[in-house]
């Protein structure tokens, strides 16, 4: 009779975990639905150097950043639950929003959003684990595009560098996953500008801060399952 019980128990904690979840997902999507606008208007202000707050007009973009703040809310929800993770990784990607619309339309990462984003992730990841994992990461993350800009000036700017110092603070170690598949994504419509417009292309620029978003993304929901894979694949 204890083993039924107990299988019954774990199958009820298991049903009640998923609806806990499924709630949270419901909770994420509206707080999404509300962010969006924000977002929008911070990507609209943040790169002229208004008030971030200031009113602004309504962006054609808006319901793609709706869309974002959204999906990506809700799906930090249903990952995470009710937990400070949660939270974390939500304005995470809403600072990620913001920055791909700012990237691609000005060809900028607003400092004035990365900078307190990287601070507010960062403390919010340290009281959830408190660890040296989070800001080590972003310390090594910057670094490492830092020296990318100082050998190769005109291929990414600084601030590339304070977006993957953001990356870090968020992510801790999977940041390596999100980098790698950042300049990965990155390489495609690289190689698409070389090949259509040979030399010119050296003119040519893309917006890289997107296709760091993107890896980010990523790794927020399966860096630590991606590295695994890839530890268990050298052994």
């Amino acid at each position: 009779m204890g083993i039924p019980a107990l299988a019954g128990r774990n199958a009820s904690a298991a049903a009640e975990s998923g609806s806990v979840n499924v709630g949270a997902g419901l909770v994420g999507l509206l707080a999404g639905l509300v962010v969006g606008p924000l977002a929008d208007r911070l990507a609209t202000n943040a790169p002229v150097r208004n008030p971030l707050l200031a009113r602004a007009p309504v962006s054609r973009a808006l319901p793609l950043v709706v869309l974002g703040t959204t999906v990506l809310g809700a799906a930090c929800g249903l990952a995470f639950g009710f937990t400070l993770e949660a939270l974390a990784a939500a304005i995470f990607c809403w600072v990620l929003v913001v920055v791909t619309r700012t990237d691609f339309e000005h060809r900028l990462i607003p400092d004035r959003i990365v900078l307190p984003g990287a601070v507010v992730v960062l403390v919010l990841r340290t009281l959830d684990d408190p660890s040296l994992e989070w800001i080590a990461s972003a310390l090594v993350a910057g670094l490492l595009l830092f020296l990318i800009v100082f050998v190769y000036p005109s291929g990414i700017g600084m601030g590339d560098v304070k977006l993957a110092a953001f990356l870090g603070a968020g992510l801790g170690v999977p940041v390596a996953v999100a980098l790698f598949l950042g300049f990965f994504a990155a390489f495609f419509p690289a190689l698409l500008i070389f090949v259509t417009r040979g030399r010119g292309a050296r003119k040519q620029t893309i917006p890289l801060g997107p296709f760091l978003a993107l890896g980010a993304v990523i790794a927020l929901f399966a860096g630590d399952a991606i590295l695994d894979w890839y530890v268990e694949l050298g052994t």
